[in-house]
């Protein structure tokens, strides 16, 4: 059973008053930098329970008459058709979805930035004209020869100076993107050095959660953020730079660290000064002071860390790449003692597979007891774990048959007969379509789709990689899904 580990509302007063102050320390605009996810940031409330996923959203609530959201994509990620995994969305995709969430809120976007941007990408090129066309304002960043490092190069008219200016109208400017990578601080920065020119007083802060700087360095929590960000190659470290100005130890990661130099002189270029000694002191991240619980977010964090293991694994399987990322995992896995049978569900799921024959499925309930499913005539493993999982939460005993084989087999038919599907057995969503079909005269079945919002947060894992449907069906329940890095055949071609 998950235990609340964090503090939501303290959480929120407490960040929303670091932004605040910062606002006013530069006593004009302040660009804010959001690393991570601004809404959706599902990792954050599954290592620190309590964390509501939309916590961020709801602290620039607050803040709303005062904030204007800036959207940073990079234009060789639209050229490379770049798609975030956890939404299976591409980056342009997102981008509109981030529109369309944001104003829901009553939040102003003010604008989106093509950074990295030429005119011969043809799709960064048509990208644009969409969103003009969409009425919203665009402005091109161009690539910079030796950023980061030839700093009177950036910080020029041939630099930064090359680069559209953002007309901005709030003075807390939220700059935010699909994912890691799309330019947000160098697009802040621009805006500092076009502010300097027109005479503006601004300035620059971060707000990035993770790693978490007043935690410990090896805090589970942190390494499962190392262990998420395993791809990017990230590792987090004390900042050399707040040891030496204040002698406490601060935790960040490399890449911070090693920009903070470069970061630090066009400050002095810009300011005349640096109004920052350590990379830490950029940021305005309260997270650390708000965990309730800590036992309770270690647990959370090790789980994480295991997930994301598998995850790595079936991402290199899926995309043909060596095991970098994963050997990564299991390094920080090693450093704090976990096992990938550390899962309870990987256990039975294996089990019943062996015993079977079959790929299965396995859940841990809210309340810890662990049902699974397995693969048989009408049903995936998925779709029978789910079923079993329903039964269970309801109290229905499980020789009772919710669903009539009268309305799975014309399914099975017109997937088979008629669409040309291989697999006649029902996914997850067609068995919860059937299952519904049915609940309208069968009060069994009713009482079963009503435990459904009770599978959100637990943990699931199958012993094959599961079909995108499936994938994408666990996602909407909110489950935490993890599978073996195998397929359940040896076709070559795989949906």
């Amino acid at each position: 059973m998950i235990r609340t580990g964090f503090d939501s509302e303290k959480y929120l007063t407490m960040q929303s008053a670091r932004i605040e102050e910062r606002i006013r320390e530069f006593g004009g605009k302040l660009y804010l930098e959001f690393g991570g996810k601004l809404f959706d940031d599902y990792h954050a409330s599954r290592v620190l329970p309590g964390f509501a996923p939309d916590n961020k959203i709801k602290m620039l609530e607050k803040l709303r008459d005062r904030a204007e959201i800036v959207i940073v994509i990079s234009a060789q990620d639209i050229a490379k058709n770049k798609v975030r995994e956890d939404l299976g969305i591409t980056y342009e995709a997102d981008v509109l979805r981030l529109i369309d969430i944001f104003r829901s809120y009553g939040l102003y976007v003010g604008s989106v930035v093509l950074t990295r941007y030429s005119e011969e990408n043809e799709p960064a090129v048509r990208f644009r004209d969409r969103l003009i066309r969409l009425g919203m304002p665009v402005y091109r960043h161009y690539p910079i020869p030796g950023y980061p490092n030839q700093v009177l190069q950036i910080v020029s008219e041939e630099g930064y100076g090359k680069n559209e200016y953002i007309e901005t109208s709030r003075n807390l400017v939220v700059i935010t993107a699909p994912g890691p990578g799309s330019g947000k601080m160098a697009t802040c920065l621009s805006q500092l050095y076009h502010d300097s020119v027109r005479g503006i007083p601004s300035g620059y802060a971060k707000y990035e959660t993770f790693p978490i700087w007043n935690l410990p360095l090896m805090h589970p929590v942190n390494v499962a953020y190392e262990a998420a960000t395993a791809d990017l190659d990230d590792v987090n470290m004390i900042d050399p730079f707040h040891l030496e100005a204040y002698g406490e130890s601060a935790v960040n990661y490399n890449r911070d660290v090693e920009i903070f130099p470069v970061l630090n002189a066009v400050f002095e270029k810009l300011m005349g000064h640096s109004p920052y000694r350590s990379p830490t002191d950029m940021g305005v991240n309260m997270a650390g002071y708000c965990i309730s619980d800590d036992e309770a977010c270690c647990e959370a964090a090790r789980a994480e860390i295991l997930r994301r293991y598998y995850k790595a694994l079936v991402s290199e399987i899926k995309h043909h790449r060596d095991s970098r990322e994963s050997d990564k995992i299991v390094r920080l896995m090693q450093t704090l003692s976990l096992s990938p049978e550390d899962r309870s569900v990987v256990r039975l799921a294996r089990q019943v597979a062996e015993e079977k024959g079959c790929p299965a499925a396995a859940i841990e309930l809210p309340d810890g007891r662990l049902v699974s499913g397995r693969t048989g005539d009408l049903f995936g493993c998925s779709a029978a774990m789910i079923l079993n999982a329903l039964k269970t939460l309801a109290g229905i005993d499980d020789g009772v048959k919710l669903i009539a084989r009268s309305c799975i087999e014309p399914v099975q038919e017109l997937k088979t007969r008629y669409l040309g599907c291989r697999n006649p057995r029902l996914h997850v969503d067609e068995m919860l379509v059937a299952l519904s079909s049915s609940a309208s005269e069968n009060p069994m079945a009713r009482l079963a789709m009503e435990q459904l919002r009770q599978l959100r947060g637990c943990e699931v894992h199958a012993t094959v990689i599961l079909s995108h449907i499936d994938e994408k069906m666990f996602r909407m329940l909110g489950v935490n899904l993890t599978t073996e890095p195998v397929y359940r055949d040896k076709t070559l071609y795989h949906e």
